[in-house]
């Protein structure tokens, strides 16, 4: 939570640094819950899936009126994301969690001053994926993969859409959903010899929040 807070704060102060344009800012908060498409390990034997559990997320977003049907957000987003390895009805997981930067570009069905603004979205940045958990020394499916108490850095792709609604001239409530999708994190979960890692993660998350225009 102390990342996510982090994240959040420096695109408030992002924004309040920002000059006056005649392009509209504006700065918001948002919360959801993800679900997330994971890897899978395989080795001789058979296979386990592997990656992340499904929990919240938290956000924070600086967006700018580039053009009448064209934006720009910058936005920050914090995963809780415990690792796991999963089969035949059992799991093993480690705490862990993930923060997400990447700048979008929002293409717009209506000119900015419609009060309903649908869009479609995409860009890219980087996540930060953080196991926090404590590692086991006689760990299940260890014939497959490790889990790790390290930090990796990840590429990401950020796709989806939306909707602005305009509540007043300077606050809109705002719906999201994204397709968070990455490279798999190996240096949290070390494959095993002979075992390999077949997929890329798909994070699906929508979020609601609400923004600040000014």
């Amino acid at each position: 939570m102390r990342f996510a807070l982090h994240g959040i704060v420096l695109c408030l102060l992002f924004a309040s640094i920002c000059p006056a344009q005649d392009h509209g800012w504006e700065v918001g908060a948002a919360g959801g819950f993800g679900w997330i498409s994971n890897a899978t390990i395989t080795n001789p034997t058979g296979s386990v899936n592997a990656g992340f559990d499904n929990r919240f997320a938290l956000g924070a977003v600086v967006s700018q009126d580039l053009y009448e049907h064209l934006s720009g957000d910058l936005r920050y987003t914090f995963r809780d994301n415990d690792l796991v390895l999963k089969a035949a009805g059992q799991k093993v997981n480690m705490d862990g969690d993930s923060n997400l930067v990447h700048f979008d570009l929002l293409v717009h069905a209506f000119r900015r001053n419609a009060r309903i603004r649908p869009y479609a979205a995409g860009g890219a940045g980087i996540r930060y994926f953080r196991a926090t958990g404590t590692e086991y020394v006689n760990q299940p499916f260890n014939d497959f993969a490790h889990l790790t108490k390290i930090n990796e850095v990840k590429p990401l792709i950020s796709v989806g859409g939306g909707v602005k609604a305009r509540v007043t001239d300077h606050i809109s409530v705002r719906v999201d959903f994204r397709d968070y999708i990455s490279p798999f994190p190996e240096e949290l979960f070390v494959p095993a010899p002979g075992a390999k890692i077949k997929g890329w993660l798909h994070d699906f998350v929508p979020l609601a929040g609400i923004s600040f225009r000014f």
